[in-house]
């Protein structure tokens, strides 16, 4: 975990504000860091508007690419701005993925795309009501301490998985073992190289301390990724049964013959709320409604702790400033992207890669957002940066995160059990809400047989009930449908 910087004195209402001096941070910082976030989560510009388009409605309709991506980089960069403005948290947001997916391949089918959105708006309207009536705050106050912190070391070892598996340094193998090195175990592909060279870099860099490694780390190897294909020309890799398991996994890195383009916002209010109710009926409307919720419910909180966390920005019961200011900020983004029929907004854990390069403020944010608008404009910029060379952010974040595992008392089993299955389900399961879930669980589950009922919060234990309907939403699923 990054220590927290002296505070020093404001020197102007726009540092008063944004407490930049008072958090230890310069506007230097801050630009950097947001620079960082905007590098690592760039490709969500690119990735959601291939996996909703991926998908087809009842009636067989797709959405348009173009018009995707452009409502995917506006909703990001307004909400962004908004979290930073209102917030004051370093604390980036873009459609979810994962929520995305289940969206296009599993409420779409059931419904149109307008009905399928129009969930999404009805569930941030429902998280907002939450964070208003203090609900969503309480629960997350409810949470032990040290389970906190299990959950921002499990998002780290998670965002380390991510890493690895974006640049193609670990995939998932057919047989056994399920997940292998490189391909066939071995490192065969100039994409491969060029994460492996930018990510030594990387670490050399941040073990001397040097400003801005991080960020030096991403648009050096965005550089010898660019030389690589012009010289090798490896190619994409593709999907399907002609895919090319050593090419770039989804950003071939040569300079776009054009940089300036019209953005189409076709897609902004094209959301029905009541069409799914009638079409789908109102049990599997409600039980599609539920399982965003939980997901959006869960994944912000452990993702603001984790943050929070690698800046040093917690207080002594792990808990970000303005809590609930954040909270409400991530729940209208989750109707923003449905609004927008971009899928749900939620807050992204590649924010602790700009926090690991000086940011602790809003004004990161600021800069975040400013470029995802500027995507908008000029998208063919933001597809030079391979997932091979953003991913080494992601490996070195991860590392920076899992050193706070040492805070979490492991002699005592009531809570090493829960926070041991929280750290190991998020990459496990590539999931924050599932590790959180077994967390609280197993948490309540021991307390429980120990005969301490008493020590946990009552909102706890309506958390793992849900959490317990959440994990066994198959089966009633089978049941009721």
């Amino acid at each position: 975990m990054t220590a927290a910087p002296a505070a020093t004195e404001a020197r102007n209402s726009f540092d008063r504000y944004f407490e930049i001096s008072a958090r230890g941070s310069t506007v230097g910082r801050e630009v950097r860091g947001g620079l960082a976030t905007f590098f690592t989560m760039a490709y969500i510009v690119v990735l959601n508007p291939l996996i909703l388009a991926g998908g087809a409605d009842a009636d067989g309709a797709k959405l348009p690419v173009a018009a995707l991506a452009a409502a995917t980089a506006l909703v990001a960069g307004v909400m962004t701005i908004l979290m930073g403005v209102v917030g004051r948290f370093p604390l980036a947001l873009a459609a979810g993925l994962g929520v995305n997916a289940l969206i296009a391949y599993e409420i779409a089918p059931q419904m149109t795309w307008a009905d399928a959105m129009g969930l999404v708006v009805i569930e941030g309207v429902i998280i907002a009501i939450l964070v208003l009536t203090g609900l969503r705050t309480a629960v997350f106050r409810a949470v032990p301490t040290q389970l906190k912190t299990a959950i921002g070391v499990g998002i780290g070892l998670f965002l380390a998985l991510i890493g690895f598996v974006d640049a193609g340094f670990v995939r998932g193998g057919t047989a056994s073992p399920p997940v292998g090195l490189g391909i066939g175990g071995v490192l065969v592909s100039w994409p491969a190289l060029v994460f492996v060279l930018g990510l030594l870099l990387t670490i050399v860099l941040v073990v001397r301390r040097v400003k801005g490694a991080i960020l030096i780390g991403i648009v050096a190897s965005t550089v010898l990724a660019i030389i690589v294909e012009a010289i090798a020309n490896v190619g994409p890799a593709g999907g399907g049964p002609t895919a090319d398991p050593k090419g770039w996994a989804l950003n071939v890195p040569t300079l776009p013959d054009t940089i300036v383009g019209t953005p189409d916002l076709s897609l902004l209010g094209n959301f029905d709320l009541l069409g799914s109710w009638q079409r789908a009926g109102v049990l599997v409307a409600g039980m599609f409604v539920f399982t965003l919720l939980l997901t959006d419910f869960f994944d912000t909180m452990g993702t603001m702790v984790a943050v929070g966390q690698e800046g040093g920005l917690l207080d002594e019961s792990g808990t970000p400033p303005r809590t609930r200011e954040i909270l409400l900020v991530d729940s209208v983004a989750a109707a923003a992207g449905g609004a927008a029929s971009v899928s749900s907004n939620t807050s992204y854990i590649e924010s602790a890669a700009g926090v690991a390069e000086g940011a602790r403020t809003g004004v990161a944010n600021l800069v975040t957002g400013v470029l995802f608008l500027l995507a908008m404009f000029l998208s063919p910029l933001v597809t030079i940066v391979p997932f091979e060379a953003a991913s080494v952010a992601l490996v070195v974040v991860g590392f920076l995160m899992l050193t706070a595992v040492r805070t979490i008392d492991w002699n005592d089993y009531e809570i090493a059990v829960p926070a041991f299955l929280t750290i190991v389900l998020m990459p496990f399961t590539y999931s924050i809400s599932n590790g959180i879930g077994a967390g609280v669980i197993t948490y309540v589950l021991i307390k429980l047989v120990k005969g301490k009922a008493r020590e946990v919060h009552p909102l706890l234990y309506a958390v793992a009930v849900l959490f317990l309907i959440y994990f066994l939403r198959g089966p009633i699923e089978a049941v009721l449908f």
